[in-house]
C-alpha cells in the first residue's frame, strides 16, 4: 500500500508538472480563463469558461414519423391469393423519437443549430436550455448534403457562443465537446484537434471535418465543439468506431463552413450551393512525379465542364488547385467541400499550379443544380424524386420524394441509392435512363437503405 500511495503521489507531481508546461504554453487570453486559486496555489479549471459556454449548449427531442415500405406481392403469388391488399406496395407511417444537441449562435433571433440528421423527419422539435426551460422550435430550413440545420425558438434571456475562425485552427490545439450524450443532459468532455481537413469518410456528401479525441456518443450530434476561449469552433456530428461507442475518434463541421451554409439558408430557406465545374481526383505521389510537382497535396483538374464556372475562368485540365481564397487544401475532397460551402454567384480566388508556376485566378461560381434532375421522363413509378449522381458510391441518390406521389407509393424515401435495376448494375443517371427505356412488366429496383439492401418492385 505504500509503493503504491508513493506512485499515485509521484503520479501527481508529474501531472502537475507536465500541466504546468502546458499552461505556460497557453496564450494570455485564455490562460487567464483558467486558473482559480486555492490558498495562494493555481488549481487550472475549464470552470469559468464553460460557466458561459455552457448555457447556449441545448438538449433536442424530437417526435416524427417516417415510412417504412412493405413488399409488393409478385403477381404469381395473387394468382393463390388474390389481390385483397388495398393497399399493398404503399409504405406504412411508423412513429419515431430522437435525442440530440444544439448550438445557440444567435440569442437575439434565436437560432440555433443543429445536424439534419437529428431533425430530419420531425414533426415536433423540443428545445430543453440548460436553465431547464422547454421551449418548441420552428426549423428555419437544413442541409442534408452537409448534415447541418436552423432552427428558431422564441425567448427571452438567451445565451449564444461566439464563433471562431476555424482556419486558424492546428493540430494539438484543445477542444471542449459540449452535449446530451444518451439523453443524460449537459455533458463536458475534452481533448485536442487530431487532425484537420479529413474527408472521403463517406459520412457526408461534402466533408471537411475537425478529428477530435474529445469524448463524441450517441446525443451529442450537433453540439458544440469549443476552444479554451468558449468560442465555437465546430458542431460535433460523426463517430468512427466499431460499435458506434467513442474510441477516441470523432469528427466535427468547422464553425466556417456552418456559418457559410447557415447564411445561405437564413437567406433563401436552402443552400444555394456553389459549383466549379470540374472534375478531377487529390493529388498523390505518382500524380506529383508524373506532373512534376514539388507537392503531393491539392486537387489534379482531370476535366473542365464547359461552359462551367472554371472554364470561364479560365481553368484547364491539367491544373492542380492548392488553395481556395489564400487557405492551402489537402485533397480534391476538400476543394469540393470547400466550394461547396460557398453560395451561388460568390467569387472565390483559386491557386493553381500550371507548368510548375503558381497562378491565381478569380472564379464566380455557378449554382449546384444536380439535384433538381427529376426521374418522372425514366419511369412513372419514380415521379416525384428528385435524383442526383453520387460519384463516390457510383449509384444514384434519391434526393427528395414528394408526399403522396407514385415514388412514395411504391415506398421510395428520400436517401435511398439506387443500385442496380434486375440484377444489373446501374451506376448513374443515364445509365439508369437507358436502361428502363425499352424495358417493360415488372421491375426491381435494387435499393440501399440504412446500410440494407432491397428491392422495390415497379411497373
Amino acid at each position: 500500500m505504500k509503493k503504491s500511495f508513493t506512485s499515485s503521489k509521484l503520479s501527481i507531481v508529474i501531472s502537475a508538472a507536465l500541466l504546468s508546461s502546458t499552461l505556460a504554453l497557453t496564450s494570455a487570453p485564455a490562460l487567464a480563463n483558467l486558473p482559480a486559486q486555492v490558498d495562494g496555489h493555481v488549481m487550472p479549471s475549464l470552470a469559468p469558461m464553460l460557466e458561459h459556454a455552457t448555457p447556449a449548449v441545448v438538449s433536442i427531442s424530437v417526435i416524427g414519423t417516417h415510412n417504412v415500405p412493405q413488399q409488393n406481392v409478385p403477381d404469381a403469388f395473387k394468382f393463390f391469393f388474390g389481390n385483397k391488399e388495398k393497399n399493398q406496395g404503399q409504405p406504412q407511417q411508423r412513429p419515431f423519437r430522437g435525442l440530440g444537441s444544439g448550438v445557440i449562435i444567435d440569442s437575439d433571433e434565436g437560432y440555433v443549430v443543429t445536424n439534419n440528421h437529428v431533425i430530419e423527419n420531425a414533426d415536433k422539435i423540443m428545445i430543453t436550455l440548460k436553465d431547464g426551460r422547454q421551449l418548441e422550435a420552428k426549423k428555419i430550413g437544413s442541409d442534408a448534403k452537409s448534415d447541418i440545420a436552423l432552427l428558431q425558438i422564441d425567448s427571452e434571456n438567451l445565451s449564444e457562443i461566439k464563433l471562431a475562425d476555424s482556419d486558424n485552427l492546428r493540430v494539438g490545439d484543445f477542444t471542449v465537446a459540449i452535449g446530451s450524450p444518451f439523453g443524460l443532459g449537459q455533458t463536458v468532455t475534452s481533448g485536442i484537434v487530431s487532425a484537420l481537413g479529413r474527408s472521403n469518410l463517406n459520412i457526408e456528401h461534402y466533408e471537411d471535418f475537425i478529428q477530435t479525441d474529445a469524448a463524441i456518443n450517441s446525443g451529442n450530434s450537433g453540439g458544440a465543439l469549443v476552444n479554451l476561449r468558449g468560442e465555437l469552433i465546430g458542431i460535433n456530428t460523426a463517430i468512427l468506431g466499431p460499435s458506434g461507442g467513442n474510441v477516441g475518434i470523432g469528427f466535427a463541421i468547422p464553425s466556417n463552413m456552418m456559418h457559410n451554409l447557415i447564411t445561405q439558408i437564413i437567406e433563401f430557406g436552402e443552400v444555394h450551393r456553389g459549383i466549379l465545374g470540374v472534375s478531377g481526383r487529390s493529388v498523390n505521389s505518382e500524380i506529383a512525379k508524373a506532373m512534376e510537382l514539388e507537392t503531393s497535396q491539392g486537387g489534379f483538374i482531370e476535366q473542365v465542364m464547359p461552359d462551367s464556372a472554371a472554364d470561364e475562368a479560365g481553368i484547364k485540365a491539367g491544373d492542380v488547385i492548392i488553395a481556395v481564397n489564400g487557405k492551402a487544401i489537402k485533397s480534391f475532397f476538400e476543394l469540393r467541400a470547400k466550394i461547396g460551402s460557398i453560395g451561388a454567384n460568390k467569387k472565390v480566388k483559386l491557386t493553381v499550379i500550371r507548368d510548375g508556376d503558381n497562378k491565381v485566378f478569380t472564379v464566380k461560381l455557378k449554382q449546384d443544380q444536380s439535384a433538381d434532375i427529376t426521374a418522372a421522363s425514366i419511369h412513372t413509378m419514380l415521379d416525384g424524386t428528385k435524383l442526383e449522381n453520387d460519384t463516390k458510391k457510383q449509384a444514384i441518390i434519391i434526393e427528395q420524394v414528394a408526399e403522396g406521389s407514385p415514388a412514395q407509393r411504391a415506398g421510395f424515401q428520400a436517401g435511398d441509392i439506387i443500385t442496380g435495376v434486375n440484377r444489373s448494375r446501374i451506376k448513374d443517371i443515364a445509365q439508369l435512363r437507358d436502361y428502363l427505356k425499352d424495358k417493360s412488366g415488372v421491375l426491381a429496383l435494387n435499393i440501399v437503405r440504412d446500410n440494407h439492401s432491397q428491392y422495390i418492385m415497379i411497373r
